[in-house]
């Protein structure tokens, strides 16, 4: 990427471009409806919509960056999105157009001062994974040990201000209306300028490493700061397949049903004890294991919470709130903030489904079950929860980064049709308010 104005408008000029040349194709399926037969006009509209997915998933992947993050972030929205692009999106994964081998040899020299095969015994120039803001090569140190290497693309940062930009300028008319307040997006612009800064990614692995040792089934790898800086991040491999490759082996459901308590427990052992989340939870970052273990990669968006979200958190399960009027005005601060009154109608609408929702999976007056995540109901419950949200302005910029891993971590399980204990996992360090 060039550092320049003219690639900034480029880069919004093809995403005008993308959406224009969407609503087009639509158009003109439409106008051609009335003259097609009956049994036509299926045949079209599913040529359609696998035409469609494939531009905006080739589209996506050329740009990189935040885009592309954000084509990943929809992948896992089974409940929301038609298999057509969702089969697309699931691509944009791991999959982006690597760098030239000479450019990527120039970053890695450009930010360690020697060329990778100086640094290491021996270092493989294909990359193994290509993804939004880099790529990772496989190497070994000249000690023997099997690193991963990820090198960052040129001019990331440049892009992603400029992405984001663009971004505001089409969700202006949203903004007006509230529906996408500026701190939500400059708290989703901080967290994704945080991932091009390596030496940060590499704090947040060693933290992790550290807090997640209690839980042995969690793999965190190891950073080797000697051949790491802010745009090379050189770590020890984690064994493991990817969600995708891992159900191809079709595994038992004793298996799936392991991997998904292990990844509920995950999740809320992050969220009650270390109060962070690993918050960019798309398959590609989870490394599951035959015998139960989970490996946990890419570091670079990392939510750090406040002792007090957590605590509201953990009452959308326990619910004392309902016959607590203190501790409801206490929740309604944390998440809208001290201007906003608990009587509003609006906050009472958020609160009323939120809880019709946990009372409906995750009661209190019966004894714990396990909840089947392969069953469309729950997912189809959780996106009217998010409907009822966002239609009520529920978006505090603390909760941006949890609700995206809470339910990133929900469509995981469903894709993997496990079976879960959710509440009994969440009651074992839920802290009270």
């Amino acid at each position: 990427m060039v550092k320049s104005k003219n690639s900034s408008v480029n880069r919004a000029g093809r995403l005008f471009q993308l959406g224009a040349g969407l609503v087009g194709s639509y158009l003109g399926f439409q106008l051609q409806r009335p003259f097609l037969k009956e049994g036509q006009v299926t045949g079209r509209r599913q040529a359609l919509r696998l035409k469609q997915a494939k531009q905006v998933r080739e589209e996506l992947q050329g740009l990189r960056g935040p885009i592309m993050k954000v084509g990943q972030a929809l992948s896992m929205q089974t409940h929301f999105l038609g298999p057509e692009l969702i089969a697309e999106l699931s691509a944009l994964q791991m999959h982006a157009p690597p760098m030239h081998t000479t450019l990527m040899r120039a970053q890695f020299k450009g930010s360690i001062g020697k060329y990778p095969e100086e640094v290491f015994g021996s270092f493989e120039a294909e990359p193994f994974a290509a993804a939004s803001l880099g790529q990772v090569h496989w190497a070994v140190t000249k000690s023997g040990e099997d690193v991963a290497v990820k090198i960052q693309y040129p001019a990331m940062r440049e892009a992603i201000e400029s992405d984001f930009q663009a971004l505001r300028v089409a969700g202006f008319a949203a903004r007006l209306t509230g529906y996408l307040k500026e701190s939500v997006v400059r708290e989703v612009e901080r967290g994704i300028l945080e991932e091009t800064d390596y030496t940060k990614e590499a704090g947040n692995i060693e933290h992790f490493r550290k807090a997640l040792a209690p839980l042995e089934f969690v793999r965190v790898p190891k950073v080797y700061r000697q051949f790491s800086s802010d745009r090379v991040l050189t770590m020890s491999r984690v064994a493991g397949a990817r969600l995708q490759d891992f159900l191809k082996t079709n595994p038992r459901q004793e298996l799936r049903d392991k991997l998904g308590v292990g990844l509920t427990q995950l999740f809320f052992f992050q969220l009650f004890c270390v109060q962070a989340l690993h918050a960019d939870p798309h398959p590609g970052n989870y490394l599951l294991n035959n015998d139960g273990a989970i490996g946990l990669v890419d570091f670079g968006c990392v939510k750090y919470l406040k002792p007090e979200v957590a605590r509201c958190y953990s009452q959308f399960w326990s619910r004392e709130w309902v016959h607590d009027s203190k501790l409801f005005a206490e929740i309604i601060r944390v998440i809208f903030g001290p201007k906003v009154s608990p009587n509003e109608p609006r906050v009472r609408r958020c609160m009323a489904e939120i809880r019709r929702f946990y009372d409906e999976f995750h009661p209190l007056d019966k004894k714990p079950q396990v909840l089947d995540l392969a069953d469309s109901k729950f997912m189809d419950r959780l996106a009217d929860l998010a409907k009822v949200l966002v239609k009520n302005k529920f978006l505090s910029s603390e909760f941006v980064f949890l609700s995206r891993t809470e339910s990133g971590m929900c469509s995981l399980l469903h894709i993997l049709k496990a079976r879960v204990p959710t509440t009994q996992i969440a009651r074992q360090w839920m802290p009270s308010i």
